[in-house]
C-alpha cells in the first residue's frame, strides 16, 4: 500500500489536516507566537518543533491517561512522555511523596534514609548489588561508559546502529548504505566525531559482534535489549546469550539500558529474560515523571572501579551530579516502585496494550495491507511494512516520514496523541478499554481516508 500512495494526494491531506488543526487549537497557536519572542524555535527543548502539527500543543493539565490542552482539548496520552509518564499523570502515591518530601527540603548533597530503601528495592529488582543514581538516563549512560573506560583502560564503546541512549556523545553513529560507520546525519556539534571513539554494527549481528570485540579495545557494549526508538526490533533467539558469551570472552563489560524497556515488566527485559549485565542504566519513569535516573553494577565491577578511585578527586572526575540523589527525587522514586511501578500495574497495562495490539491488527487484516504491529510489555508500534525489520538499518530504511505525520496529525486532531516520529503507544492501567476502542475506530478511519489515495 505504501508504495501505491498518491503523493500529491497526501500532500492534500496533510494540507486540510493542518488547517484543521489550526482550526481547533486557536489559543496554542496565540501561545506559540508569544514562546517564539523567548524561546529558541517557540519550544523549550528544540525537538518539540517535530510534532504533528505546524505548532505544539500547549498543555493545561493531565492526570492518568488524559490530558487537556489549553484550548480545551481533551486527548488521549498513548504518548506518556516518551515513558516519562509510563505510570500515568500524577499517580496519587508519587504526588503524595512529592508533596510531603517538598515541605521538608528538595536537595541537600546529604544521602537521606529513603535513598538506601531504593537501593534496596533496585537490588530484587534487577539482581544487581550496587547501585548510584543520576537526573536523566543520559547522565547515567555516560557516567557507566566513564566507570567501563577506567575499569578496563580502554578507549572504544561499541553501540548498535540507530541505537538510542540519550545524548550520550559516543551513540551518534550509524552505518552508511555501505557499511561504513559515519556521525549520525544532523549530530549537532560533536565534541569528537563518534568514529573515533565508537563502534558500530547491526543489531542481532553476532558475527560483527565478535570481528569488532576481538580487537580487544572495546571497553563496552551500550545496548537496549530490544530496540525500540527506531521501532521495536527484537533480539534473535540466542542473541543475547551470545552476546554476554563474547562480551566475557573478550573482557569488554556489558551494559544494558532499560530506559524504554522497563515496559517489559517489574524488573525490566532484563529479570524477564533472566540477563546478566555488569552496569544496567535507567531512567524516565521511575520517579513519576521527576527528573530521576539510577545506574547499578556487580561487586566486580565495584572493586576494580575502586581499587582505580582517587577519593579526594572524586568530585570533578565527571561521574556525578549535585541535584542526583536529591530529596525530591528519592521520594518520588521510592513511592513510585514501590506503590505505582507494581506487578498489578503491568499486569493491567499489558493486557490492555495486547487489547490495543488486536485492535490495529484487525483493521490491517481486514483491509490486507501490507503493515504488521510488534510488541514488547506495555508498548506497541505499528509499521509501514510487511515484515519486522531485523536491525536498525532495515528499520530506518522504512521510514516514511509523510505518511508517518499524516497518521499523528490524524490522530491528535481527532483526540488521540501518539509517540512523535513513531506509530508507537504506550498503555497506562489509566488507560480505559473505551480508549484503546476509539483508537481502533480512529486508525480505521484513516486507513479508509489513505485507501482513496491508491492509484
Amino acid at each position: 500500500m505504501t508504495n501505491t500512495i498518491n503523493r500529491p494526494h497526501l500532500a492534500h491531506l496533510l494540507q486540510s489536516e493542518e488547517s484543521l488543526f489550526h482550526q481547533s487549537h486557536p489559543r496554542s497557536y496565540e501561545l506559540y507566537q508569544r514562546a517564539k519572542k523567548s524561546l529558541q524555535g517557540g519550544v523549550p527543548m528544540l525537538w518539540m518543533i517535530r510534532w504533528a502539527g505546524s505548532f505544539p500543543v500547549f498543555v493545561k493539565e493531565a492526570k492518568g491517561a488524559h490530558f487537556t490542552d489549553v484550548d480545551g482539548n481533551d486527548y488521549i496520552d498513548f504518548c506518556l512522555g516518551d515513558t516519562g509518564a509510563m505510570t500515568g499523570h500524577a499517580p496519587a502515591a508519587t504526588l503524595q511523596a512529592i508533596t510531603e518530601q517538598a515541605a521538608k527540603g528538595i536537595t541537600l548533597m546529604l544521602p537521606y534514609e529513603d535513598v538506601i530503601d531504593v537501593g534496596e528495592e533496585l537490588q530484587r529488582r534487577f539482581g544487581l548489588p550496587l547501585w548510584q543514581f543520576a537526573l536523566t538516563a543520559t547522565d547515567a549512560n555516560r557516567h557507566a561508559l566513564r566507570m567501563a573506560r577506567m575499569i578496563t583502560g580502554r578507549p572504544k564503546v561499541l553501540v548498535f546502529n540507530y541505537c538510542y541512549h540519550g545524548t550520550v556523545d559516543e551513540t551518534f553513529i550509524i552505518l552508511d548504505e555501505e557499511g561504513t560507520p559515519m556521525s549520525r546525519p544532523n549530530n549537532m556539534g560533536p565534541q569528537v566525531n563518534p568514529i573515533h571513539t565508537t563502534k558500530v554494527i547491526e543489531f542481532n549481528d553476532i558475527a560483527a559482534l565478535e570481528i569488532s570485540l576481538s580487537a580487544g579495545d572495546v571497553a563496552a557494549v551500550l545496548a537496549e535489549p530490544v530496540m525500540t526508538n527506531i521501532g521495536i526490533i527484537h533480539p534473535q533467539p540466542g542473541f543475547h546469550e551470545e552476546l554476554r558469551r563474547l562480551t566475557r570472552k573478550y573482557g569488554t563489560l556489558l551494559i544494558i539500558d532499560e530506559t524504554h524497556t522497563i515496559c517489559t515488566g517489574p524488573g525490566g527485559y532484563t529479570a524477564a529474560h533472566g540477563l546478566e549485565p555488569d552496569i544496567l542504566t535507567l531512567g524516565k519513569p521511575l520517579a513519576g515523571g521527576v527528573p530521576a535516573a539510577v545506574y547499578g553494577f556487580t561487586h566486580e565491577v565495584a572493586e576494580r572501579f575502586t581499587a582505580r578511585l582517587d577519593v579526594n578527586d572524586s568530585d570533578v572526575g565527571g561521574i556525578g551530579g549535585t541535584l542526583a540523589g536529591n530529596a525530591l527525587s528519592i521520594a518520588a522514586m521510592k513511592a513510585t516502585l514501590t506503590q505505582v511501578l507494581t506487578p498489578e500495574f503491568y499486569e493491567a497495562a499489558i493486557a490492555l496494550q495486547e487489547k490495543f495490539t488486536a485492535g490495529v491488527e484487525s483493521v490491517i487484516a481486514e483491509f490486507n495491507l501490507p503493515w504488521i504491529v510488534k510488541r514488547l510489555g506495555n508498548r506497541s508500534e505499528y509499521w509501514f511494512r510487511p515484515r519486522p525489520p531485523k536491525n536498525g538499518g532495515e528499520a530506518a530504511a522504512a521510514i516514511d516520514h509523510d505518511l508517518d505525520r499524516y497518521m499523528h496529525l490524524y490522530m491528535l486532531n481527532r483526540g488521540i496523541l501518539m509517540t512523535p516520529f513513531h506509530n508507537m503507544a504506550l498503555i497506562s492501567p489509566q488507560t480505559t478499554q473505551a480508549d484503546v476502542d476509539y483508537h481502533t475506530q480512529v486508525f480505521r478511519d484513516a486507513v479508509m481516508s489513505l485507501l482513496t489515495m491508491k492509484e
